[in-house]
């Protein structure tokens, strides 16, 4: 089953010359799914997410998650439902600096009133399975950017989301952490089969997917599924990006195991 299905999505940025991002682009992500999309700069990986995300609206087409068009609800409707339904992970962590970890990763159900109990035992817990429970109480400019991404996974977690959706987590990590990070997002996919759709230039990182969507010029221009070896997944992404005319700047040498 699709949870997630983007149908002949177009996006036109107006100005003096109106700039077509996204052209007639259709993708389906089934439940449980863990998608990389990639594609050289410019070719719309981050508007793409960014219109599923109902951050930006699409021109023409439709997005459906779990069989709904949130783009046609109301302005409450629309941040409900991405409160609820969505868990997101940025490059930069978005974390609020004055406020503890534990805290942070409370926030969004603070928005939705649920009961101070709940909170912490559902905060405690993903503290927990993450490996970061010696921060909760700690600040958010005491942590390394590996942890603070840890953080952030949390917080997109926090609330049983249907889908994740992650713009480049790993673009502000260096190797170690970036391993660590990917090493979450694929067991939380795995165990808690919790959708997964994130946008990387990294082809180490997309390798830990499930499949690969490229898109070139806005368009759709094929997928690669990972099958049961990895390390012929990742070299298969490489030439992909290759052909592209975009490859991975980071990790050529990445000891896939």
């Amino acid at each position: 089953m699709a949870l997630l299905e983007v149908k002949d999505v177009s996006k036109v940025y107006q100005g003096s010359v109106p700039v077509e991002v996204l052209k007639q682009i259709s993708l389906k992500v089934q439940e449980g799914e863990f998608v990389s999309i990639m594609g050289p700069s410019g070719s719309g990986k981050t508007t793409l997410l960014n219109v599923i995300a109902t951050l930006d609206t699409p021109t023409g087409g439709s997005i459906f998650i779990e069989g709904e068009n949130p783009h046609q609800f109301s302005k409450e409707k629309v941040a409900s439902f991405r409160r609820q339904k969505l868990g997101f992970v940025f490059q930069s962590y978005n974390l609020l600096a004055p406020l503890t970890v534990e805290e942070n990763i409370m926030m969004p159900l603070t928005l939705d009133r649920v009961s101070p109990n709940d909170m912490r035992e559902k905060s405690d817990r993903l503290l927990k399975e993450l490996g970061i429970q010696k921060l909760a109480k700690k600040r958010i400019y005491e942590l390394s950017g590996g942890e603070s991404q840890r953080v952030a996974i949390a917080r997109a977690l926090i609330h049983d989301p249907s889908l994740i959706l992650a713009d480049e987590p790993t673009g502000n990590l260096d190797s170690k952490s970036a391993r660590t990070v990917m090493e979450i997002l694929s067991q939380t996919n795995k165990q808690k089969k919790v959708t997964t759709l994130m946008v990387t230039h990294d082809a180490f990182s997309a390798s830990y997917s499930d499949r690969v969507v490229f898109i070139k010029d806005g368009k759709f221009f094929n997928d690669i599924y990972c099958g049961n070896n990895r390390e012929a997944f990742y070299q298969n992404i490489l030439a992909v990006l290759a052909h592209l005319g975009g490859a991975s700047h980071d990790f050529q040498n990445p000891h896939l195991s």
